[in-house]
């Protein structure tokens, strides 16, 4: 098949989940005989052409000269470059910015879109942009062939709200199995000494609720937050309402898979604050990473750690977590749990294995 990936800012990953899944199924699927493209920003840091295989397709990108609205002009530059390829498969991740476009899409190719997390929920919108993303969440359920849900409580409120069938596939992770303790030492932090967070600086990250539980319990122990601080008015605010506590330490962004890794591994406590979307990358890969998780309690992060993590809501409960958790080896059960499940549910052979065959089959009902 000749399949091409729309919807991510390109390849290798430099910015999140969508971008790291396309680079592990794209080299996939590429290694399995199949025709691939991935569309990238021409903003992007890699220029090449070809990836692992992979034929790059670097699209105009303005969202540098003209903020949000860039976006849009990116997408659209990916679906009008699509209309000419002749693919039999168009593999759109996400729909913010790309579904008001689809009367341009090409008529060959299945349409497959991963619907993502439930964008309009996010509270960094107002209300204006939460009507549109509905509204552009119902042009990608009618434009798409086939929909994917990357959790069941996505693939249920698809069902519920759009009377429509998706396909339940995650996202993957690779159980990391080699620490290295040089590492962490460049970012000058005792091994388990240390407590931290990845995650886009965004309100509904609960990045606040955290650091303000972190600055309650009255502890030194060291704070890291992983993720560009300096790019919206949230991230400035963060770091000046925070800049007196030292242990509190904003890193920025850091896309070394390697040194992520071993900076979960040391941890002693990971905090997972998302509340919106589906199955999370960075939830699956500190699993991976044998972290003691600290999660927010709701219905998209319970479906994957169930009882071998640790909840809260509020400030004062991660307060009382930092304080009342000494040791991380003491939880060690949870570690083994969660591995096991990236091992047996979550690995990225199961995860590309399952979106290839799940292409193989709407390819042979389609022709």
């Amino acid at each position: 098949m000749k399949i091409g990936i729309l919807g991510t800012r390109g390849i290798p990953n430099y910015h999140g989940g969508f971008e790291q899944f396309a680079e592990y199924f794209s080299v996939f699927l590429q290694k399995n005989g199949h025709e691939t493209y991935v569309y990238c920003s021409n903003k992007h840091p890699f220029k090449e052409n070809i990836y692992k295989g992979v034929t790059l397709i670097h699209c105009n990108d303005p969202e540098d000269k003209i903020g949000t609205a860039g976006q849009f002009i990116y997408d659209y530059n990916c679906i009008k470059d699509a209309r000419k390829r002749d693919f039999d498969i168009l593999l759109q991740l996400g729909y913010t910015s790309n579904s008001i476009w689809h009367k341009l899409l090409p008529k060959k190719p299945i349409i497959i879109t991963n619907m993502d997390g439930l964008e309009w929920k996010r509270s960094k919108y107002n209300k204006q942009v939460r009507q549109f993303l509905k509204y552009a969440e119902s042009l990608a359920v009618k434009s798409s062939d086939y929909l994917i849900a990357d959790s069941i409580g996505i693939k249920k409120y698809l069902e519920n709200t759009y009377t429509t069938n998706s396909k339940y596939i995650p996202y993957g992770a690779v159980v990391f199995s080699d620490p290295k303790n040089e590492i962490i030492q460049e970012y000058s932090v005792p091994a388990y000494g240390y407590n931290m967070l990845i995650a886009r600086i965004e309100p509904e990250n609960s990045i606040e609720t955290i650091l303000d539980g972190v600055v309650k319990s009255n502890t030194n122990t060291p704070f890291l937050v992983i993720g560009k601080q300096d790019i919206n008015k949230f991230g400035k605010y963060l770091t000046k309402k925070y800049r007196k506590h030292k242990n509190i330490r904003f890193l920025g962004g850091i896309y070394n898979q390697d040194h992520l890794n071993n900076l979960r591994y040391y941890s002693k406590l990971y905090f997972h604050g998302h509340t919106v979307g589906g199955t999370n990358p960075s939830l699956l890969e500190a699993m991976a990473s044998q972290a003691l998780i600290i999660a927010h309690n709701n219905e998209f992060n319970e479906t994957i750690l169930g009882k071998d993590a640790f909840y809260f809501s509020t400030s004062d409960e991660v307060s009382q977590l930092v304080t009342e958790i000494e040791n991380k080896n003491d939880w060690n059960a949870y570690l083994e749990k969660n591995t096991s499940k990236i091992q047996n549910a979550y690995s990225w052979e199961k995860i590309n294995n399952s979106y290839l065959e799940f292409m193989k089959d709407t390819y042979a009902q389609n022709t």
